[in-house]
């Protein structure tokens, strides 16, 4: 293990952030990066436990506690070999991911966990600094062609392993840059996208070929797709939001968060956006429908671009202050959590269900909502009976109205509809987790068009155990190790 009674000695200390009124100022990435004592004195306080419920609480089974202590004995590059072994893109997950290791550390039982995400992104970090990462091209091809649909954290992790198992794969993408929401829908001061670009470059050495610009269904046909490869892997993410059926909903100015989001990366990345077309913030009242991380995003966008006021509403109640007692360790906890954007300013108002949306000359100017109580659990279900407050009725000022209510499936309309694939009662794409195959033989499907709208790290585990999948249906049996082995 790392030190023996490290976390006897040593309290948490968090990743350091900007000061709110400096970073408020740009669109560059709001943490600090921790100094190598610092992360090294946090891997100290990992207790090799005997069961590590960190490598199960981590979808790609990251094996936290050996590069835990690795990183204490100033072993990094070690380090870095054993994360990339279950993980392509710690560099992303290192920044991006809510860290359900870190809520299932069994120093959290009765003290703050470790600070896993911490050290994962200081190891990627420095080695990237070092020069110690580096293209893996196969001894040799295999001659045979994979087609991938969708550049989202799923799509690239599947790509770079069947290309490194010898494939020759291309990834098609819909936009005119590779990344899906890594690069259009995460906003650069969590994620700034040269971070994007470093790998693409990577991946491009091994082999990987990129066609962005090309929507797969439109620009090209499916039938064209599945004559020209002998696979098609799809992972073309969960983009059909769901939409706010109120009066007012077709007033200019209610968005949904994808297109609001979108744009400002584009704008970030240096485009030019028509004047007829731009959704800004700026001197605006914002109300942001959704309190996840989506809306999160919404609020700190606003707050740069320069918005007059931003609230947050959220249909459901407010959590509690600490892990409440439906979700015990190692689950992930229903608490009270704010993000880095949420610190920056704003109101968050909880257990508020929006009745219209109103305005003049065809424009949204206020939203009436009104105040929620909610029920004692149901049995049979779980869920809590809501009902309106009499007399809570009240209104807000909302220029910019923007829907971040999450996202229901896939977009059926074009590919999915092309390919003829079954799908589930959800409207995703119907695939288990042990073959990812779907209805088609030769298409398979991984990432939230598989199983719904969740997390990058999430993303990352489908991406790679769908390209074992692909990889043994073109040659009989895989040579990429599945998360099973790990755990």
């Amino acid at each position: 293990m790392a030190k023996i009674t490290g976390f006897l000695e040593y309290e948490r200390q968090d990743t350091p952030y900007r000061p709110v009124e400096e970073r408020l100022r740009d669109w560059r990435e709001v943490q600090r990066d921790p100094s190598p004592e610092q992360v090294r004195t946090q891997a100290a306080r990992c207790m090799d436990c005997g069961v590590p419920f960190c490598n199960h609480g981590c979808p790609l089974g990251n094996i936290i506690p050996d590069w835990n202590d690795f990183v204490y004995r100033d072993r990094w590059r070690d380090a870095l070999a054993r994360l990339h072994s279950t993980n392509n893109f710690p560099d992303f997950t290192g920044l991006v991911c809510p860290a359900p290791c870190e809520t299932a550390c069994v120093l959290g039982i009765n003290q703050p966990p470790v600070t896993i995400k911490q050290v994962e992104w200081e190891i990627i970090r420095r080695g990237w600094e070092e020069g110690w990462v580096a293209p893996l091209r196969p001894e040799r091809r295999s001659g045979r062609s994979v087609a991938i649909v969708g550049s989202g954290p799923a799509g690239l992790a599947a790509a770079q392993q069947l290309s490194r198992a010898g494939h020759t794969v291309t990834l098609f993408e819909k936009n005119d840059r590779i990344g899906g929401l890594l690069r259009y829908g995460i906003p650069d001061f969590k994620l700034e996208k040269w971070l994007v670009d470093r790998r693409m470059e990577q991946m491009r050495e091994e082999g990987v070929q990129f066609q962005a610009g090309v929507h797969v269904g439109v620009d090209l046909s499916v039938a064209e797709l599945r004559h020209n490869f002998d696979a098609v892997l799809l992972t073309m993410g969960s983009e059909q939001p769901r939409d706010l059926p109120v009066p007012g909903r077709e007033l200019d100015g209610v968005h949904f968060a994808m297109e609001f989001l979108a744009q400002n990366n584009r704008r970030v990345a240096g485009d030019e956006i028509p004047e007829s077309e731009e959704i800004l913030a700026t001197g605006k009242h914002v109300v942001v429908l959704g309190g996840g991380d989506t809306g999160s995003d919404c609020v700190g966008t606003s707050h740069r671009q320069g918005a007059k006021s931003v609230t947050s509403i959220e249909l459901l109640p407010r959590p509690p202050d600490r892990r409440d007692p439906s979700t015990p360790w190692p689950l992930w906890p229903m608490m009270y959590r704010s993000s880095s954007s949420h610190e920056e300013g704003g109101r968050r108002e909880f257990a508020i269900a929006t009745k219209r949306c109103s305005g003049r000359d065809g424009r949204v100017e206020q939203l009436q909502a009104v105040r929620l109580e909610f029920g004692e659990p149901e049995a049979a279900t779980g869920r809590r009976p809501m009902k309106e407050v009499a007399g809570s009725e009240f209104e807000i000022p909302a220029d910019l109205v923007l829907l971040a209510m999450g996202f229901v499936h896939p977009v059926h309309e074009g590919l999915v509809d092309g390919v003829g694939v079954r799908l589930d009662a959800r409207g995703n794409i119907a695939a288990d987790t042990k073959g990812f195959a779907t209805s088609e033989p030769g298409v398979f499907a991984a990432g939230d068009c598989r199983r719904g709208q969740s997390l990058v790290v999430w993303a990352i585990w489908e991406g790679r155990e769908a390209a074992r999948a692909v990889d043994a249906y073109l040659v009989r049996h895989s040579s990429l190790q599945s998360r099973d082995a790990y755990v």
